[in-house]
């Protein structure tokens, strides 16, 4: 296989894993309707973080590693499948908090704290890094694309930034359509209806994790 080819071949295969609606597009909608631009790249930049991370380990062999030991590969399945739950109850309490507090905040004040790139960065990064299945899928996959002959580390890397650029271009879509509907989102109501939504989807998501084998 020529690298032209094992390189345009990947690009097909995670540009359908790219455009598959998952727990990544879920935060960067969620967090690109409440008007959080800066949050919502964090997101996208903290996601394409792991990924990054990912390829460079299956590169190095030491996903290899993680999925052939049962005990690590448990642990981090329900360390993710953890962390998801606890991220979409939090989104479901808070919308609570909200409607039963004695004080509501300022809408341009809350938006601001809220609006954190460092903040949607390490949210990203922890989503994906806590997800075994991207480390499961970059194992099977990305060796199948490095042809033979060639340096596993540089072409392992070369892939998995087809893959980033994907996901940026394709983040790029989601935020510029969630920023069309940010004009329906405004009102408290909605928004506590859009993270009533989001919470429930990423708490379902992390049962399912926990639940899977």
């Amino acid at each position: 296989m020529a690298i032209s080819t094992a390189v345009w071949s990947f690009a097909l295969v995670v540009g359908l894993l790219t455009l598959t609606p998952g727990l990544d597009t879920a935060l960067i909608l969620r967090t690109s309707m409440l008007g959080h631009a800066h949050r919502a790249w964090g997101v996208v930049l903290g996601v394409q973080s792991g990924i990054l991370l990912w390829g460079a380990f299956t590169s190095l062999g030491v996903t290899a590693l993680l999925t052939a030991s049962h005990l690590a590969y448990e642990c981090l399945r329900w360390a993710g499948a953890a962390y998801l739950v606890w991220l979409g109850l939090r989104m479901i309490r808070d919308t609570f908090r909200a409607d039963h507090g004695s004080r509501v905040p300022d809408a341009a004040a809350a938006s601001e704290s809220a609006d954190s790139l460092l903040g949607g960065v390490r949210q990203g990064a922890l989503t994906n890094l806590l997800n075994p299945k991207v480390g499961a899928f970059y194992v099977a996959v990305l060796p199948q694309f490095i042809p033979p002959g060639t340096h596993q580390l540089p072409m392992g890397l070369l892939l998995t930034l087809v893959h980033i650029v994907l996901g940026l271009l394709w983040s790029l879509v989601l935020i510029g359509c969630a920023r069309l509907l940010h004009q329906w989102l405004r009102t408290r109501r909605a928004q506590r209806l859009l993270d009533r939504v989001t919470g429930t989807v990423i708490t379902a998501l992390g049962l399912r994790l926990a639940v899977s084998h």
